[in-house]
């Protein structure tokens, strides 16, 4: 796993190494890969941040960090109601009728879109405002398209991602307009871009991920 043989050791690390995150509060613990992260951080942002998923070593991570937003970062509902939809208004990406609602900083996404980049690009669009502390994203995907096509245009952008080597055994199964990914990788960036590829074709409804990282 390179140089760095404690793999807690490593994720510290990168979380100090991380200009984006302040871990002054996360707690770290590892078993055999199996990476928990516990306490708090004061944005949605760094909720997000992925650092401990680029650390060698690594099979999976608890993130279970809760969002304490400082007092001055507090926004009311309405007042981050509007924030958002209008974030998501001046969105490109994001189609017409995608709409958010926010409760103690806790944003839920509605509304129709085409595809899985539109539903993840209404999500992005919203993560970096001042007061969010969660996004549940409720945005349904609609569009016909036949399951054994769906099959065949996942497996393509498989095998065109630079990410994916040519040996991998990540298997695409179709029913309606869902996939099941199922296999091995060895790292978490080799993993999303596989869930990506599926998410972004045509057709995808819902993805569920059973891909193992090996680390």
């Amino acid at each position: 796993m390179g140089r760095t043989k404690d793999i807690r050791a490593a994720v510290e690390a990168e979380l100090n190494f991380d200009p984006l995150i302040d871990p002054a509060d996360i707690a770290v613990r590892n078993m055999n890969g199996q990476v928990a992260l516990n306490g708090t951080v004061p944005s949605y942002p760094q909720y997000l941040e992925a650092a401990a998923q680029r650390v060698a070593g690594v099979t999976d991570v608890h993130n279970h960090l809760e969002v304490v937003l400082p007092d001055r970062d507090y926004r009311d509902d309405a007042m981050l109601t509007t924030a958002a939809n209008n974030a998501l208004a001046l969105n490109i990406t994001v189609p017409d009728g995608v709409e958010a609602i926010a409760r103690d900083g806790n944003l839920t996404l509605t509304g129709v879109v085409n595809n899985g980049a539109q539903r993840a690009a209404a999500a992005s669009a919203v993560a970096g405002l001042t007061g969010v502390r969660n996004v549940r994203n409720e945005a349904a995907v609609w569009d016909d398209a036949d399951a054994t096509n769906v099959t065949v245009h996942v497996q393509d952008a498989l095998d065109r991602s630079a990410l994916i080597p040519d040996d991998s055994d990540v298997s695409v199964d179709t029913s309606g307009n869902t996939v099941t990914l199922a296999g091995h990788v060895r790292t978490w960036a080799e993993h999303d871009a596989a869930v990506g590829a599926a998410w972004m074709t045509k057709g995808v409804f819902e993805v569920h991920d059973e891909i193992y990282v090996t680390g």
